[in-house]
């Protein structure tokens, strides 16, 4: 086989997660918006929403940091992790005491890391919502 511009003889440079009709027709989609270089639906329902006056940036990048997206009396640091704890309990998992939730983590297939951090909770509480949960971890809560 031979290498022209990073890719092998015979491979497609389409995707392989639709069948070629489908890609063709989500392409042919795009088409105007690239050309364009705005939104060209003609249907106001379909058209994105921007983001509100007063409402924070956000990065869309999942390295970047939080711009403008932290709330007063909380830390970078804090809002992820507290995401990354409701990331895998959910509203079903409440209320909970400690080693309970950390049962609920493990059903859900939650990493070490977060089963390790709800091992922490001191035992004899109960736990109505995530807030509660951070708070008894010692992160900051908004104010």
């Amino acid at each position: 086989m031979s290498e022209t511009d990073d890719q092998f003889a015979g491979v497609s440079s389409r995707s392989d997660k639709h069948n070629p009709r489908v890609d063709e027709e989500l392409e042919h989609e795009i088409q105007g918006m690239l050309k364009a270089g705005h939104a060209t639906r003609s249907e106001e329902f379909r058209e994105v929403e921007p983001v509100a006056e007063g409402e924070p940036d956000t990065a869309t990048s999942p390295n970047s940091t939080l711009i403008g997206g932290v709330p007063v009396g909380m830390t970078e640091d804090a809002v992820v992790a507290r995401a990354e704890l409701a990331r895998w309990l959910v509203r079903a998992d409440f209320p909970a005491d400690g080693p309970g939730l950390v049962e609920a983590a493990l059903d859900h297939r939650a990493p070490d890391a977060v089963v390790a951090e709800l091992q922490r909770l001191p035992d004899g509480e109960t736990y109505e919502r995530i807030g509660d949960v951070a708070r008894a971890l010692g992160y900051p809560t908004e104010t």
